[in-house]
This record gives structure tokens, sequence and C-alpha cells, in this order.
């Protein structure tokens, strides 16, 4: 058994198996219809329990494919449906609760510290489908997506965010350390990453680059992610941030500067890309919101101790 909880915290061997396994479920399914089990169906019998406490639409879609088509089953919970820490119930009964009925557990949380709590007292694998500070699944993915689309490993190639620095940079800023590649970031000089994440980086003798100018950012990348602005549950000033991000704004003239570049987003996008971008040649959106499916397929077998 094993968790997924931060990239930061898997080792690199472990998480190119997960990813050459992503390859070779994906490139076996050509011909299979959507709800079709790989074969062997290698987690037949295993029941993957999900929880959100945020709103999710591809988290929740590709989790639920993924058990499916491994031969496994899934449960859908709300955290208004539980306890929860709440009512009388802790954590730690949550768990242990989670355990006795479920095979795995999936968890989009608003805070780190219930998946702390979690850790200490499951019996089953937990999976961290979004937390405040890391968003492991969404970065995995997308680097099998930058890797099928550039037909190269990423440490080879120049990697470039343009936008606020959070949970899906700290996964990003994580990753470049573990695949060893160049990254750019082009954020205001009061958006940078966090000091513990820098912290990180110094520990692990990882240097990043990184610019309150996007043109300078940009320049040589191969690929230029990027997320919303303003998300869902920001407790921020949403004018003075959008001010703040005004000149971040990702339109043609940006992408010129990368000529071979693509463009790829987590989603859901908002104000901080053109519609031109977005739909446009460069953009490859759809088939890194798709590739999530393959990832948390071999995410799942790595969890429960049967990649090979």
């Amino acid at each position: 058994m094993k968790h997924f909880i931060n990239l930061k915290d898997i080792k690199t061997d472990d998480l190119k198996k997960i990813l050459n396994d992503a390859k070779r479920r994906k490139s076996k399914r050509k011909n299979f219809n959507t709800l079709d089990v790989d074969k062997g169906a290698p987690l037949k019998g295993k029941i993957l329990i999900q929880m959100f406490e945020k709103p999710s639409l591809r988290t929740r879609l590709s989790f639920y494919l993924a058990i499916r088509q491994l031969g496994g089953g899934t449960i859908t919970l709300r955290s208004n449906e539980l306890h929860l820490g709440k009512g009388g119930e802790s954590l730690a009964d949550t768990a242990k609760i989670l355990s006795t009925y479920g095979d795995g557990f999936m968890l989009r949380t608003d805070s780190d510290k219930k998946i702390s709590e979690f850790i200490k007292y499951i019996k089953i694998p937990l999976i961290n489908g979004l937390s405040p500070s890391s968003h492991p699944t969404q970065v995995l993915s997308d680097i099998f997506t930058v890797e099928e689309i550039k037909k190269k490993p990423i440490s080879k190639l120049n990697i470039c965010w343009i936008g606020d620095s959070n949970n899906v940079l700290n996964s990003l800023i994580a990753a470049s350390v573990k695949f060893s590649f160049k990254l750019n970031i082009g954020c205001p000089k009061n958006y940078k990453p966090k000091k513990f994440i820098l912290d990180w980086l110094n520990q692990n003798r990882k240097t990043i680059n990184i610019f309150d100018d996007p043109k300078k950012a940009v320049i040589n990348a191969d690929v230029i992610f990027s997320d919303k602005v303003i998300s869902l549950n920001d407790k921020v000033n949403v004018k003075s941030k959008t001010k703040a991000f005004k000149k971040f704004f990702i339109d043609d003239k940006l992408l010129n500067l990368a000529p071979k570049s693509i463009f790829l987003h987590c989603l859901p996008r908002g104000k901080e890309v053109s519609e031109k971008v977005f739909l446009g040649k460069k953009s490859h959106v759809w088939q890194q919101a798709y590739n999530r499916v393959h990832v948390q397929k071999s995410i799942l077998m790595y969890c429960f101790d049967k990649l090979r």
C-alpha cells in the first residue's frame, strides 16, 4: 500500500514507472469503448471512495473512469454528507470507517491538515486529488501530456509557467526537481512562490527562474502552462489581484515569443488567456484533460502495489 500525496515525497523512479504504465495502458485502449475493462481487470473487486470538499469536474470524472476501466468501482461522497470532524465524530474515526468499507480513498480538500490527519489513521491508500498546497495528480498527468506531444523526455524541455503561484505551480516546481527540467515562472513580484517552496528547492540544490516580466519568462519555452488567476475560493481582493496580473495576459503576441511552444491549462479557465490562444493550434487543453484518466489509472496501480 502506498499513498499519493505530494510529488516531492515520491521517488523519481516510481513516478517514471507510473508514466510508463500510463503510456502502455493508453496505447492498448485505442479500440476500446469508454467502460470496457483493461485486460486482466487488475483492480477487480476494489472500491475507491472519493470525497470532494471543493468543486470538481476533471478529477471526479477521471478517477471514476480510471477505477472502472481497471475493473473496480467507486463511491462518491460529499463532505456535507459526513460528520468529518464535526458532530462528535473525529477524523480518526472517519478514517477507520473508510478503511473498513473501502480499498482506496481519494480526497479533494480545502485543508492540508486534514490530509496529514487522515494519513495517521487510514489503513488504505490515500490519494490527494487537490489540496491548498498541492495538486500532484494534475501535474503528473501534465508531464505525460507534454512528453506525448513533444515526443521527448520533459528533462530535455524548457517549461514555463505564467500566472499565480498556487497549488498546481507548487507541484510543477516539485516535478522540476524530480524530473530535472528547466522551469521559468512569470508572475508579479507580490505573487511569487511561498518561502517554504523556495526553501525546499534550495535544500534540493535546484534553481528556478522567476520573472516579473512574462516576455522574459517565455523565451525559448517549449511548453507554456497557465491556470485561473482568481480561483473559486480565493480569499483576495479580486480587483487588486486582477490588476496585478494584467500584463501577464496570454495572447498571440506572447506565444509568438516562443515559436516552438505549446499551451496547456489545467482548467477551468478565467480571463488570463485569450480565446484565440485557448482554442488555437498551439493549445492542447482537451488532450491534457482526458489524459488524466490514463495517468490516474496508473496512480491507482501504484497505490495498490500493482505496478510491474
